[in-house]
């Protein structure tokens, strides 16, 4: 049976607080250091491995944090979501997005429907679509193939998919799977809409709305401005956009796409590279054959999060690393850094996905708990972050976990011999360095010099930036925020912080202010064209 504890409650988190401290200055010196980095080092799918030698932790350490999932039933609760458990509680729904790309267990049924089958009839018909917009068997009004995909969605229907599409742009370029170039919007700014715009051929564009309810407020508005701009180009909207939507909204059936494809309540914004929301743009971008090998890289490692063993369960050996590191060590926050340009907004999009997740001050029961929990993330692509806030990460007064992301090789192919190293070993060679100057610092006399060390770190190592690969990169740490968010207590798949700006911005937009917030909107000229306003133009 499972139970949901908060964690101070575990006997298990108890003795981990007690457990003798890793000093890991002194760790990660000399031939331990070097024993360390071959060991402490666990297979994940498609090549990669989870390294965690820099981390504060050693065998004692380990040992309590596998009683602690142990005692959490991480595993068993794992084994409850993906079997059709009614997990996200606030809003009584079930969380699936793992069987958007494999069945790890029985077989679920929601709403009179086996959920895998239509996940994979929703990709199916995708592919379909994909391929007759590839082939020219749909085409614009004039017969002319269409060479641009332009999602419209905001937060997990723009992050996710923006950085899964920037990661493989350059792969497929390679590969020769490039198909049509894709663009975003997602700010309601409208100098967002305008950019984009002016910089596609309208009638050679695809537009993607994406909206489970259809009523998204910024994301209509979005759609309208490009439906302007498609009419004063003289065409026809509905022979330009398409929908992601759920099968009740009001986009479901309308005449005013080409077509519409389906998701549901089951999957959270944050979660949906691997929906219908992914896999509409990936698809139109780089072939249904691509997306597919992106599901199976998330597919593969999903299976690896089924494993009691830590040492064997990258996912959960992380997560459990990062909440000893935020509960027990008290570091506030977490940079991700990955060292490939193709992953520039692989952190952005990590950063809704953890934050929105586990940003959170109440239990799954709306009790309010008594320690921190989800930490600050931020990041930004390697080496340019070295030249921006590691001087905070190397010299400044909080210490800040550091994830690491390398490859051994780079998309293109494309590289100069300077100085006898190529940029891609320089490169390499740059990350390798962090990792040590991080954890074991250098004295000098001079303290404007000195580098105290002691600031931990892991790295994910793999072997190139490509579609399964990326995938699985996405599950592990889509699993990673799962498994710290049991180990919480907390409800990681609603997102309740996100409405209330949303409604009071409702109640501005209807004239129903006062107090600050009539004071802040007439000083933003929100309200500038009112009815009397309008009269007077």
């Amino acid at each position: 049976m499972i139970t949901w504890n908060n964690l101070d409650t575990l006997e298990s988190f108890k003795e981990l607080s007690k457990v003798e401290r890793v000093d890991i200055k002194e760790a990660m010196s000399g031939e331990n250091g070097a024993k360390r980095a071959k060991e402490y080092s666990v297979p994940m799918a498609e090549g990669f491995a989870y390294n965690f030698a820099a981390k504060q932790v050693d065998d004692d350490v380990l040992k309590a944090l596998a009683k602690l999932a142990e005692e959490a039933q991480l595993t068993e609760k794992f084994e409850a979501l993906y079997n059709g458990a009614v997990i996200n509680t606030g809003e009584n729904r079930l969380v699936l997005h793992h069987l958007t790309r494999g069945q790890l267990g029985e077989t679920v049924m929601a709403d009179g429907v086996d959920k895998r089958k239509f996940y994979v009839e929703q990709q199916q018909r995708i592919a379909d679509f994909a391929n007759k917009v590839h082939s020219g068997e749909i085409t614009n009004a004039a017969g002319e193939k269409f060479t641009t995909v332009v999602q419209i969605g905001i937060g997990g229907s723009d992050l996710g998919p923006r950085a899964m599409y920037l990661a493989l742009e350059n792969w497929a370029k390679k590969n020769n799977t490039f198909k049509m170039e894709a663009k975003f919007i997602s700010n309601v700014d409208p100098d967002d809409a305008a950019s984009v715009l002016n910089g596609v051929d309208v009638a050679h564009s695809i537009f993607i709305l994406v909206s489970k309810s259809g009523t998204t407020l910024e994301t209509l508005t979005n759609e309208s401005f490009v439906k302007d701009a498609l009419k004063n180009a003289g065409l026809d909207a509905s022979h330009h956009m398409i929908a992601v939507t759920s099968e009740t909204s009001p986009l479901a059936k309308s005449d005013d796409y080409l077509a519409a494809f389906f998701m549901d309540d089951y999957i959270g914004g944050r979660y949906s590279s691997s929906s219908a929301v992914g896999g509409a743009v990936l698809s139109l971008a780089f072939g249904p054959e691509v997306f597919a090998q992106f599901l199976d890289g998330a597919a593969a490692e999903d299976k690896l999060s089924k494993n009691k063993n830590i040492l064997e369960n990258p996912e959960m050996l992380d997560a459990l690393i990062g909440v000893y590191e935020r509960n027990v060590l008290g570091y506030p926050s977490t940079t991700v850094l990955p060292y490939s340009q193709a992953l520039s907004r692989f952190p952005a999009h990590l950063q809704q996905a953890d934050m929105e997740s586990n940003g959170k001050c109440v239990n799954r029961f709306g009790e309010r708990v008594s320690y921190p929990t989800g930490p600050v993330i931020f990041g930004e692509p390697g080496t340019n972050g070295q030249h921006s806030f590691y001087q905070l990460l190397h010299q400044g007064t909080d210490i800040v976990p550091l994830q690491f992301i390398g490859f051994k090789k780079n998309q293109l192919d494309t590289d100069v011999v300077i100085q006898d190293s190529t940029s891609q070993q320089k490169l390499c060679a740059n990350v390798a360095a962090q990792i040590v100057a991080f954890a074991c610092g250098k004295e000098d006399e001079n303290k404007n010099k000195n580098f105290e060390g002691g600031r931990p770190s892991s790295i994910i190592i793999g072997d190139q930036v490509k579609p399964a690969s990326l995938g699985a990169l996405l599950a592990h740490f889509e699993n990673k925020i799962m498994f710290q968010g049991f180990l919480w207590n907390l409800n990681s798949f609603d997102q309740e912080g996100v409405q209330l700006g949303k409604v009071l911005a409702k109640k501005v937009l209807a004239h129903e202010t006062d107090g600050a917030l009539k004071v802040y909107s007439d000083l933003l000229n929100c309200l500038l064209y009112t009815s009397d306003a309008a009269d007077e133009l």
